[in-house]
């Protein structure tokens, strides 16, 4: 099938959407009109939009279209979590998650690229290696998707892919998230989630607010080397030095990830060395217990030690949480439905929503 050439609405901004309007010498209120059946009506037939005239109407059918996703395979979990796959328009694959929370919210977990350049050893996406960066519009349509499930309470960026290695398409997207003519968003209800590429954390925070996650999992630079090899180019002096720098709203703070995997990074001195470094940080810590699985060298800590590096970091004044596992009867985790269907042919995709639970860590960061 020849590939649709003509340009994608979603891919702009209000203001880029204004400019090309402007080239085909249509009034700039026009670009709000069009952003509000593509985002407040999840529209995406130009005939559908009554408000404009049937001129303006065909000459976008001629020059422009608004691109979807749609899923190609979902599974739900017991605990209400949704994992979607879809397809994307050149074949390659991403995944986004839904995640069900308190007071009938929730959470959606959206991917920045196909693949993942990272290589950190627990995470599945990372096997992939990078294939490309998402563009605006396939980062915004996971959560125009999900919509259709659905209210979205919460985006964050923590699926397949390094946000900050894409950050020009993620700015723009997050731009899109937040416009009013767009999806809307505060920026208090968006998360995004970095392994510490240290340039791009202090650029992002000069384009766009954002809440920011950090990926840490170590204490030391040894360890933090052997888990994530970005380390190797920003070690944990230069990674906590920008956190330190990060702009920070009022009564905000950076959240630290810290996958907890036994007689790796689950000592009482850890503990403390996690306390030391995030000294005079605004800070709030994540504890995720690695989950085993037969393809990693990695076990889980018991309860006892994640009682204990909980409870250290608690009694030394820091926002410490245990974050609870969903979606585990499912391939949840970053990359494991992906993986499941890249080996499995169309015809047995009702055999693989049904398949036996996949507990592969992931990125271990939304769930």
């Amino acid at each position: 099938m020849d590939q649709d050439t003509r340009i994608d609405l979603k891919n702009f901004t209000l203001e880029e959407l204004t400019e090309f309007l402007a080239g085909m010498g249509k009034e700039r209120f026009r670009a709000g009109q069009v952003m509000r059946w593509m985002y407040h009506r999840l529209v995406d037939d130009f005939d559908a939009m009554s408000d404009l005239s049937k001129v303006l109407r065909a000459e976008l059918h001629q020059r422009a279209r608004i691109s979807r996703l749609t899923p190609e395979a979902t599974e739900d979990s017991r605990d209400g979590t949704r994992k979607y796959l879809f397809r994307l328009e050149d074949g390659e694959t991403i995944e986004s998650v839904r995640i069900p929370m308190d007071d009938n919210r929730a959470t959606l977990c959206i991917s920045t690229q196909v693949g993942c350049a990272m290589g950190c050893v627990f995470c599945h996406t990372g096997s992939f290696g990078l294939v490309r960066n998402l563009t605006p519009g396939e980062i915004v349509n996971q959560v125009c998707a999900a919509l259709a499930d659905g209210p979205v309470n919460n985006i964050v960026l923590m699926g397949m892919g390094e946000p900050l290695h894409n950050l020009d398409n993620v700015v723009k997207a997050l731009q899109i998230l937040y416009m009013p003519q767009g999806l809307d968003y505060s920026p208090r209800k968006v998360t995004l989630s970095t392994a510490g590429l240290v340039p791009q954390m202090q650029e992002l925070g000069k384009r766009v607010r954002v809440n920011l996650a950090v990926s840490l999992n170590a204490t030391t630079d040894e360890v933090r080397n052997r888990l994530m090899p970005v380390n190797q180019r920003y070690p944990l002096q230069q990674l906590m030095a920008a956190c330190r720098q990060y702009p920070l709203h009022a009564k905000k703070r950076i959240t630290f990830e810290y996958i907890l995997i036994r007689d790796v990074n689950d000592s009482d001195q850890d503990a403390r060395r996690l306390v030391k470094l995030l000294h005079g940080i605004k800070a709030k810590v994540n504890i995720i217990p690695f989950n085993e699985h037969s393809a990693s060298e990695f076990r889980a800590p018991t309860e006892e030690r994640i009682s204990r590096f909980q409870g250290y970091l608690l009694d030394h004044g820091m926002v410490a949480i245990r974050r609870a596992s969903k979606g585990q009867d499912i391939s949840a985790a970053c990359g494991q439905l992906k993986g499941k269907l890249t080996v499995s042919p169309p015809a047995q995709e009702s055999e693989r929503n049904s398949a036996r639970p996949d507990r592969s860590q992931g990125k271990g960061k939304h769930l």
